[in-house]
């Protein structure tokens, strides 16, 4: 079995200063992305990222050390719009519509991009990235805390007994686990995925105060998928 790499060649050789570089990193990441998604971790290499980027190894190089450090560029990019994500559930009104909100964001996680998901979660594994999981987690246990202070928050979450960095570390587990599965069996219909995962995290930490029995959010819209 292969060694993991450290984590310091998992970092960019350097950061771009100027627009035009910047616009070259994007290029070689979004290249990476769509290798990935039509040839798999067979096809990806960084000659064929650098071929798909327009721009020359040299200048792959120049930013990446390797394909590993690519891979983990792809993946804080990709975690940079799951947290928006996250950050927009906690800034919601009510608990309601924030684990809505909160579910739709792993949804889409998942849903807009299928295949490059699927890669760069095994990827993730393997990789030694805790800390970026750690910070994805950090941000769900913060958003749920906040949420289940609203107005219609239910007044005892989970068991009833757990503290809440338990009770968030739960929630994140149910719908980490039925998105994901859903991802795997490549069931990733929006709105009964969001029923589904609604109901279960519903059914554990509590419906909302003015819908007992029922989850009053708002459908996901309906999307072509």
């Amino acid at each position: 079995m292969a060694a993991k790499p450290r984590k310091n060649a998992l970092k960019p050789r350097k950061s771009p200063r100027q627009s035009r570089a910047a616009e070259t990193v994007a290029a070689i990441v979004e290249a990476a992305a769509r290798i990935l998604e039509r040839g798999g971790l067979p096809a990806y290499n960084t000659n064929a990222v650098a071929e798909r980027a327009g721009v020359s190894i040299g200048s792959l190089y120049q930013y990446f050390p390797n394909k590993d450090a690519l891979t983990a560029a792809l993946i804080d990019r990709e975690t940079a719009t799951l947290l928006a994500d996250i950050a927009s559930a906690r800034a919601q009104a009510s608990y309601a519509e924030g684990i809505a909100c909160l579910v739709r964001g792993a949804i889409a996680h998942q849903s807009r991009r299928p295949a490059l998901a699927r890669l760069l979660d095994f990827e993730e594994r393997r990789l030694p990235l805790r800390d970026r999981d750690l910070q994805v987690d950090r941000a769900a246990q913060a958003c749920l805390s906040t949420l289940l202070q609203r107005a219609d928050a239910p007044a005892v979450a989970g068991d009833g007994h757990s503290p809440p960095e338990v009770i968030g570390l739960d929630t994140i587990a149910i719908v980490r686990a039925i998105v994901d599965g859903a991802g795997e069996r490549g069931d990733l219909q929006a709105q009964a995925l969001e029923r589904r995962v609604l109901h279960a995290v519903f059914g554990y930490l509590g419906t909302p105060r003015r819908a007992r029995g029922r989850a009053r959010v708002r459908p996901a819209p309906a999307t072509d998928r």
